[in-house]
């Protein structure tokens, strides 16, 4: 039986830098997001993390974002990482998936085998940005594959999001590995299109818990 549920996930998260970061804020939004309808969390830090399990009762993909200086890979890019998660209690981690030199130059096939000997009832999300990383993370076994950082890589921005031909193509051709359609996601009728590929699941951030987002999109409108 999977960890997450197949719905809609609510990514509450803030990072340094960002109004909300450090505020405490993160399991009201998680709880708002909940009685909205959410059956799943995304987030970032496990004190986000833990303070978000005290408000609601759902799956929480966790991630740690992390900087490294001989590396572009930032979610959960090593074994420390991966350890603090697992010591935390986290049921299902998300890695980024890309094919990028990762810090220290572990590769995520020994990464994915390191949480399949310490913890190997956690699943894994793979977070993906083109078809070659996603067909990857089904050999090495993810349990889910998303479309995370689809537009984020060098190779990649520029993508118009929600790519729906893209996520139907990985539904498609990976009937046995749960996709999770993540990133882009702004309006009711991109969600549809995007239900309608047969994803098992789709995260949504921006769009519902960063205000400063939702609001620089209409204030562009006016400052035009």
């Amino acid at each position: 039986m999977a960890h997450l549920n197949r719905g809609l996930i609510v990514s509450c998260q803030a990072v340094k830098g960002e109004p909300l970061y450090g505020l405490g804020i993160m399991k009201y939004m998680a709880r708002a997001a909940v009685a909205g309808g959410a059956g799943g969390i995304r987030a970032n830090y496990v004190s986000d993390i833990e303070d978000i399990r005290t408000e609601v009762d759902v799956p929480i993909i966790c991630i740690i974002k992390a900087e490294y200086e001989d590396s572009e890979v930032y979610i959960t890019p090593t074994k420390k990482e991966v350890d603090d998660l697992i010591n935390c209690g986290a049921k299902v981690i998300a890695l980024d998936a890309t094919l990028r030199k990762r810090p220290g130059g572990v590769t995520l096939k020994e990464l994915v085998e390191y949480v399949r000997e310490k913890a190997p009832d956690v699943e894994l999300m793979a977070d993906c940005s083109d078809y070659t990383e996603a067909k990857n993370a089904v050999e090495l076994g993810f349990n889910y594959v998303g479309t995370t950082l689809r537009g984020y890589t060098s190779h990649t921005k520029g993508t118009q999001l929600p790519d729906v031909d893209f996520i139907a193509k990985l539904v498609k051709d990976f009937p046995d590995t749960k996709i999770i359609a993540e990133g882009g996601i702004w309006e009711r009728g991109q969600l549809e299109k995007v239900w309608a590929t047969g994803v098992y699941a789709v995260v949504i951030g921006s769009a519902i818990t960063r205000p400063r987002d939702i609001t620089k999109r209409f204030a562009e409108v006016i400052n035009k």
